[in-house]
């Protein structure tokens, strides 16, 4: 797997920003993995910063745009057959719409910082048929301080860069925390205004 990733990865870096978008659109390696790499080529002057933000950005987005086509359009019977290609088991799949149920549009934006449910969150936003425009404005939002972040920490690591999950692991659960918490103001100021 290492081998596949490393290979994958060089083939990628040869696309410069369009490797970035298309590594992320494609979710076969870990979006942390891609964007550290990302950071490691700004290190040693392949790309720039700020072309990068905007490639991971747009790749983040059109990744989950297709897994909220895909419930829109096919529901969860399609998913629930053939969302083991997607890498989505059907736990996922339940964690999430237990989440988006919960917490409604706003949890597009902070189920992004928590692992399991940040990418099968889509697929409940379209199965709902959430307005496209909201979804698209939550993963940007979610997307840009992702995309930041793991690029930025792939620039510290310069050559290390390959040990970025280890190194984002303490960081991760406070984001997670902090993202809860953004999900709950919103939940909160949604159902005042509901009632009001």
């Amino acid at each position: 797997m290492h081998d596949f990733m490393m290979n994958a990865l060089d083939w990628l870096s040869g696309l410069g920003y369009f490797g970035i978008a298309l590594g992320l659109m494609l979710e076969v390696i870990p979006s942390e993995i891609v964007l550290g790499y990302g950071g490691y080529m700004i290190s040693n002057g392949t790309i720039g910063f700020a072309g990068a933000v905007v490639a991971g950005t747009i790749g983040g987005t059109l990744a989950q745009l297709f897994l909220y086509w895909l419930g829109y359009l096919g529901g969860r019977p399609v998913l629930e057959k053939y969302g083991k290609f997607l890498l989505i088991n059907k736990h996922h799949l339940e964690v999430s719409e237990r989440w988006f149920e919960q917490y409604g549009a706003g949890v597009i934006f902070s189920a992004r910082f928590i692992p399991v449910v940040r990418h099968a969150i889509s697929i409940p936003a379209g199965i709902a048929g959430m307005s496209a425009i909201k979804f698209t404005f939550y993963t940007v939002a979610a997307m840009i301080p992702w995309t930041v972040f793991f690029l930025y920490l792939g620039i510290v690591l310069g050559e290390n860069w390959s040990g970025i999950k280890d190194v984002a692991r303490p960081y991760i659960i406070p984001l997670s925390i902090i993202a809860l918490g953004a999900g709950a103001v919103y939940l909160l100021a949604a159902r005042k205004k509901n009632k009001d």
